[in-house]
């Protein structure tokens, strides 16, 4: 294998067959591959980095414009010594996203009949069969009946629904008319879903009435109903109309639908059925300059105050579908399925807009991996035939516990490329899935990405990239990765140190909704020149990338990325909490999990009933997802003599590491002891 120079001359080596091994596809699996080896790699990447305007606008040419892209392609600027931060692509540019991924694979491609989607329920007696002509006419009914309650262009629009059909149409009916939707994981507490709708604005809820997560039943009209008090308690209430879902499990099932006892308000609250009858399934699209938003979605921050990451329609748009393309070497026959929650950015990316962007057939999945059965995902994959499979490490680690014989069951003869998305993922669990669940045919595709970057920035290619288990390999098409130090010098060669990247590419994040100066400050202050993203990175000899967890102050929990301010905060609120720190402490499924130290006010007992009521207060501050694992009474904290809690003190305690390295700066490092001899053994 040849190396290349970027456009910064600096070499990407290929691997080299060394004592580590390598992992190459199958022979003959990808004779048809959109990018057939390494060399076929190299060279698009070359003219990616060195010739982008023209790369670009190639990618351009497979859209529909209203107004065409003309002038200069990317404009922008990430160092804050020169002014604002900004990130421009094909402005002046008309198109919609929509009409994209639905209008013309129907009147343009003829592809109406094919399936869309195939949605399996939490249940297996729940399933439906969509195909792009029955979608484009729900999504046009959708985004009707939302324009008859008033909802126009730039107008935001709050989602929280569990991952039936009527999700998908509304987040695409949102961006149909040019209204912006702001998708709420339907994990979330009240709490989360009222910070959510009023930092957004939004004036319209869509929700359900309930849903099921194998065998737990969960209010969902309750949960928004207790967020828009809120929202009416903070004088903030912006929702005009709360649209509810019946959701199909309730409505065949009158004792399930009795149990919910459905809150309801005349004044605000509609049935989704009632509003939608009689509306046409015929709507024009509204036509969107590129750097029109087309969502907001909230991830966590340091400051414990979650950011709406805003991305905008063009660019999004051709990322999203670029990178579905190349990273899962998509083809028209495939049958591709993504495991991920389209609350999250994953199911944005890679479950509704980059799949119907290549006119994919895909698995819509309600349910749970273990549910009715811990076969569940390999009786999917048998039914549908599914040949790209995108899961997190999180459920590989989970189905790993119950070994080879639930598999074997199944036919999984149909499968070709195997994914990962969330975290790392360790070698053992990538061993496993390369091993026994792709039977040692399907590449192990690790993708690294975040909700800032849009889609895949890191990441293999199924025919063309050698394998190392646990490395996110090399980066995507236009993407120029750097590794600094602490001083923000670039290191080059085998080097270990912050990740960033030094230009944008179409699909990066433009901004932190309403707040410019936390966009800056948080991806671009520390090191000036440069995208900043919060994570540790290796480069190997031969120049692979290997992600080794973030550096400030967030928590990786199955794939969801976690504040520690913000569950700090939420264990300050008890009566009884002095002070509390949380660190991450390894997980053998979660690949994280939370290790919290609370230090309780004079005469205040630690007990199991104080630590059953610390675990409920952040499920309901946050969501069940935050639930500590570990809760530790912590009589005081290891602090420098200015009072700045030393974490990484308390993680080498979470996990047993004795050797603390210096500890001169601490105030009172007999504390340390104290900590020591009461750490949790057991999770809580």
């Amino acid at each position: 294998m040849s190396p290349v120079s970027d456009s910064t001359n600096r070499v990407i080596p290929g691997p080299q067959e060394t004592e580590e091994k390598i992992y190459h596809p199958s022979d003959g699996l990808f004779t048809d591959a959109h990018v057939p080896d390494f060399d076929a790699y190299l060279a698009i990447y070359k003219k990616s980095t060195e010739e982008p305007e023209e790369f670009w606008a190639d990618v351009a040419q497979e859209f529909y414009w209203k107004k065409p892209p003309s002038g200069q392609m990317l404009q922008y600027n990430f160092d804050v010594n020169k002014g604002n931060i900004y990130i421009k692509f094909m402005e002046g540019a008309k198109t919609n996203i929509c009409y994209n991924v639905l209008d013309r694979n129907v009147h343009e491609r003829n592809l109406g009949e094919k399936v869309a989607y195939y949605w399996e329920g939490n249940s297996p007696t729940h399933h439906q069969t969509i195909t792009y002509i029955q979608l484009l006419r729900s999504v046009c009914r959708c985004a009707n009946a939302l324009k008859l309650l008033g909802v126009k262009k730039g107008d935001r629009v709050a989602i929280y629904l569990p991952m039936i059909p009527e999700l998908v149409y509304t987040m695409l009916a949102c961006a149909r008319i040019g209204a912006v939707h702001s998708i709420v994981f339907a994990g979330f507490s009240s709490e989360s879903l009222c910070e959510r709708i009023m930092d957004a604005q939004c004036n319209i809820l869509v929700t359900a009435d309930g849903v099921y997560r194998g065998d737990k039943l969960i209010n969902l009209k309750k949960i928004a109903s207790e967020a828009l008090e809120r929202c009416k308690e903070s004088m903030d209430l912006c929702v005009q109309k709360c649209v509810v879902v019946r959701h199909h499990a309730f409505r065949t099932n009158s004792d399930a639908s009795n149990k919910l006892q459905t809150p309801w308000d005349e004044s605000c609250d509609i049935w989704w059925d009632d509003l939608m009858e009689g509306v046409s399934d015929e709507c024009e699209p509204e036509w969107m300059d590129s750097e029109d938003p087309l969502f907001i979605l909230y991830t966590s921050g340091s400051t414990g105050k979650p950011k709406g990451v805003v991305h905008t329609v063009t660019g999004y748009m051709l990322y999203t579908s670029l990178t579905f393309k190349y990273v899962f070497d998509y083809h028209h026959d495939d049958v591709y399925w993504c495991t991920a929650d389209i609350g999250w950015i994953t199911g944005h990316s890679y479950i509704t807009y980059g799949p119907l962007a290549n006119s994919a057939t895909s698995v819509l999945f309600e349910g749970v991996p273990v549910y009715p059965h811990v076969g569940r995902l390999w009786e999917i994959i048998e039914k549908y035939g599914v040949s790209k499979f995108y899961t997190a490490p999180t459920a590989i680690r989970l189905l790993m516990k119950y070994g080879r014989e639930p598999l074997q069951r199944f036919d999984l003869s149909s499968l070709r490329v195997l994914g990962t998305v969330g975290e790392p993922i360790n070698p053992e669990a990538w061993l496993w899935y390369y091993d026994v669940v792709g039977q040692q045919r399907c590449p192990v595709i690790d993708t690294f990405w975040q909700t800032e970057t849009g889609g895949h920035v890191l990441t293999p290619l199924p025919a063309a990239t050698p394998l190392k288990p646990g490395s996110a390999t090399c980066p995507f098409f236009g993407v120029q990765p750097a590794i600094l130090n602490e001083h923000g010098e670039e290191l080059e060669g085998e080097a270990e140190g912050y990740l960033v990247f030094r230009k944008p590419w179409p699909g990066i994040m433009r901004g932190v909704y309403g707040n410019q100066e936390r966009f800056e400050s948080t991806y671009f202050r520390k090191f000036p020149g440069f995208y900043v993203t919060g994570d540790g990175c290796r480069r190997d000899k031969d120049g692979y990338y290997w992600i080794t967890g973030r550096i400030d102050d967030m928590l990786n929990v199955s794939g969801h990325l976690l504040s520690t301010a913000e569950v700090e905060a939420a264990l300050t609120e008890h009566p009884s909490v002095a002070e509390a720190a949380v660190v991450s402490r390894p997980h053998t499924v979660k690949g994280e999990c939370l290790y919290c130290f609370v230090t309780l006010k004079d005469h205040k007992e630690f007990n199991r009933t104080l630590m059953e009521e610390l675990k409920r207060k952040v499920r309901e501050k946050i969501g069940p997802i935050a639930t500590p694992d570990f809760i530790q009474n912590a009589p005081g904290l290891p602090k420098t003599r200015s009072g700045k809690i030393m974490r990484r003190v308390l993680r080498q305690i979470a996990r047993n590491e004795k050797d603390l390295g210096d500890l001169s700066t601490l105030a009172d490092p007999k504390v340390v002891e104290v900590l020591f001899s009461q750490r949790c053994e057991a999770a809580a």
